[in-house]
């Protein structure tokens, strides 16, 4: 790689200036006033709002002004400072995309998307690709299962992204720039309409790579409107994204190492090769309030479509078909409808009991091709791409789940919550419409099972706002296998085994110097049976169940609320994964055994450390760093990836309508390998290039 000069000496020492003078060339001001701490709220692990510190579960919550003071554009930088979380940006499903890690198991479909209490991706794998950020109230983050509301659909953690309500009178218009020819642009607004309230929020944006053939394009509209009276709440709202991706290649490993022989930034995908996404969702909701109870409904349905042209290198050789590519076409439907009772008529307890229903679609078709990659990736080849799809995919899958949950405090300093679900699921797969010779109906799956758990929070000392309260929980864990639709998967075996977990936590909660610094500090263990992984059969992706495995760790957090308009955040996380029983073929007919090898991509230490200066007027800024430890590329334990740091920073100028910002990510411009692919064979995408953003905003009716 060219050396360059790298920015981040001047970056940070201009932070540091600007926090130690803020008011440096301005007339003195009166004393500051100690730091006002606002309550934070979630409803990601009862469906109820309360507060993270008084549920015994690791949660927690990221304000949308936070990730505005930040500059956050995407997932990864919002969750940069959450406390146990590493996200790849980037993966086999584009640019655009992410692969999450939670609790040490790094997979796209182990954790639930939810966006404004809705399964986001459905009963398939979490719709990643078409998450906005744009107006967002808060983001809320449930580490570990959530096997009680939400059911069958997660196991390590739930990313809650929560917009802002139609009532907000707020307005908002940005526009930005960047490197790679990036930029885009913002309009949220209210639009009243009679007696219901209403809020529009459309936004657009072209993200561009360090390889000037990766890039995305993205746009997307969400309308959300609402009547509220005293007997509770209306709403619905229509969300909408088209998103063009022109996608990265991975790097391929050559024994121990990444390839020497493939550049950083080499493209193999042929000519014109594209992952275009369409998704639209409708979404509706009543609230019902009387007295001691609360009945709320929830509903929402979804058609998406994924259109895909793309290839992968086969052969690190510049002679001959060394490339393999896909074409394939999938389109998706779920429907998903909540409803449950909460109810507090007796003293000390609170009750629940609900049901939900999530209903899931898939029909997939497609090709493969082999054709000439020049070994450089300076230059694409035109390839004819089949115009036949003589490869189907059909999967459809039924969730059902009832459940029921309690809230009970024995005595003042001690609450007890318990809740135990029975899920009924049903998957069906087969060939589709277009049988393959010889294939039969790969058949169909149904499952009756519990799963619940129930967890303990006692505050063990109190004064104002400050306390100290240990929690400990245990979670069973059901969830159906994945299906990602792949090619290989039509070769008729049918649904996989579902995947099952059972764990443990317990950890401490505090808050001291009168509420302005929080402190969580957590450690696990979950036993996994059945785990999903990826394999290549006859150079086509599958999946596979993967026995037994064991995770365990340790997750610190922490945020303070400093005087001078200044929030820190710090964490650091060990993450143990390992296999306990499971046999996999590298070389056919040769099985190794896994046990005690450590899952890849999952680096041990993870930590993270910011500082935000964020003042109503005048200059802004942060600075954060992130530090991931060694982690091993392969299954068999050989390939060893050095750990590495990545930092961002950014400056601004803020009035009371208006705001200009300057924020620079990776900055060091690490090009760590962050993710494996699952379509190309021992291939990882690595860090996206050092880039800078310039923006601005104009507020109004805050």
């Amino acid at each position: 790689m060219t050396p360059t000069t790298n920015p981040t000496p001047y970056v940070l020492s201009l932070f540091v200036s600007m926090v130690a003078s803020p008011s440096r060339a301005q007339t003195p001001s009166p004393p500051q006033q100690p730091p006002t701490i606002s309550e934070q709220v979630e409803v990601v692990a009862t469906r109820l709002p309360e507060a993270p510190h008084d549920v015994p579960l690791a949660i927690e919550v990221i304000s949308g002004d936070e990730l505005r003071d930040r500059g956050v554009t995407d997932l990864p930088a919002a969750l940069a400072l959450a406390t146990g979380v590493d996200i790849a940006p980037g993966g086999d499903r584009g640019p655009a995309s992410a692969v999450p890690e939670f609790w040490g198991l790094k997979e796209l479909d182990a954790f639930l998307l939810v966006v404004d209490d809705v399964p986001w991706g459905g009963a398939f794998n979490p719709a990643l690709t078409t998450i906005d950020l744009n107006d967002v109230e808060r983001i809320e983050i449930l580490r570990g299962p959530a096997p009680l509301m939400f059911g069958a659909t997660s196991f390590v953690g739930v990313i809650h992204i929560v917009h802002k309500t139609p009532a907000n009178p707020t307005q908002t218009f940005s526009a930005r720039v960047g490197t790679f020819r990036s930029g885009g642009g913002s309009a949220t607004f209210a639009m009243p309409l009679g007696r219901w309230q209403s809020r529009l929020s459309v936004d657009g944006e072209r993200q561009g790579f360090s390889d000037d053939r990766t890039s995305y394009r993205r746009g997307h509209v969400l309308w959300r409107t609402s009547k509220s009276s005293s007997a509770g709440r209306v709403w619905f709202g229509v969300d909408g994204t088209l998103l063009d991706q022109d996608p990265a290649s991975p790097h391929v490993r050559e024994g121990r190492a990444l390839s020497t022989a493939t550049p950083l930034d080499a493209n193999y995908n042929p000519a014109g090769a594209f992952l275009n996404d369409r998704r639209v969702t409708a979404l509706f909701g009543v609230d019902r309030t009387s007295a001691a109870r609360t009945w709320t409904t929830i509903a929402s349905v979804s058609r998406a479509s994924h259109d895909m042209l793309r290839g992968f290198l086969q052969e690190v050789t510049d002679t001959g078909l060394n490339a393999h590519g896909l074409r394939e076409q999938i389109d998706l439907t779920d429907l998903y409808v909540d409803s449950h009772l909460a109810w507090t008529s007796l003293p000390r307890v609170r009750l629940m009991l609900g049901g939900d229903f999530l209903h899931g679609t898939g029909d997939a078709k497609g090709a493969d091709f082999d054709y000439h990659a020049p070994l450089s990736g300076a230059t694409a080849t035109n390839v004819t791409a089949p115009s036949v799809l003589d490869v189907s995919v059909h999967d459809r899958r039924d969730f059902a789940g009832a459940y029921g949950s309690a809230e009970w405090t024995p005595v003042a300093p001690l609450r007890i919550d318990a809740g135990i679900r029975l899920n009924i699921t049903n998957e069906e797969r087969g060939r589709g419409n277009e049988p393959v010779a010889g294939a039969t109906d790969a058949g169909a799956q149904n499952n009756v099972r519990p799963s619940g758990g129930i967890g303990a929070i006692w505050s063990a000392w109190a004064h104002d706002a400050d306390h100290v309260k240990p929690f400990v929980n245990y979670r069973n864990t059901f969830k159906p296998a994945a299906v990602d639709f792949g090619i290989g998967e039509a070769g008729g075996e049918g649904p996989l085994k579902p995947e099952t977990s059972h764990s443990v936590e317990g950890g401490v909660k505090i808050r001291t110097w009168q509420g302005r610094v929080g402190i969580e500090a957590t450690t696990f263990l979950m036993d996994f049976a059945n785990l999903v992984i990826a394999r290549t059969v006859n150079g086509l992706p599958s999946l596979m169940n993967a026995g037994t495995e064991r995770f365990k760790g340790v997750e610190l957090g922490t945020v303070w609320s400093l005087p001078q308009n200044v929030t820190a955040r710090g964490s650091y996380s060990f993450h143990d994964s390992r296999f306990v029983d499971f046999s996999f073929e590298f070389d056919p007919g040769v099985p190794t055994q896994l046990a005690g090898k450590r899952l890849e991509m999952v680096a041990r230490h993870l930590a993270s450390a910011g500082l935000i200066y964020a003042p109503t007027r005048g200059v802004t800024g942060f600075a954060e760093m992130n530090l991931v430890g060694s982690r091993f590329l392969n299954k068999r334990n050989t390939a060893l990836a050095d750990g590495y740091a990545v930092l961002a920073a950014g400056v601004g100028y803020r009035t009371g309508t208006w705001e200009l910002r300057l924020n620079g990510r990776n900055l060091t411009d690490e090009r760590a390998p962050v993710a494996e692919s699952e379509l190309g064979d021992a291939q990882y995408y690595r860090l996206p290039a050092r880039r800078v953003d310039a923006s601005f905003t104009v507020r109004l009716g805050r």
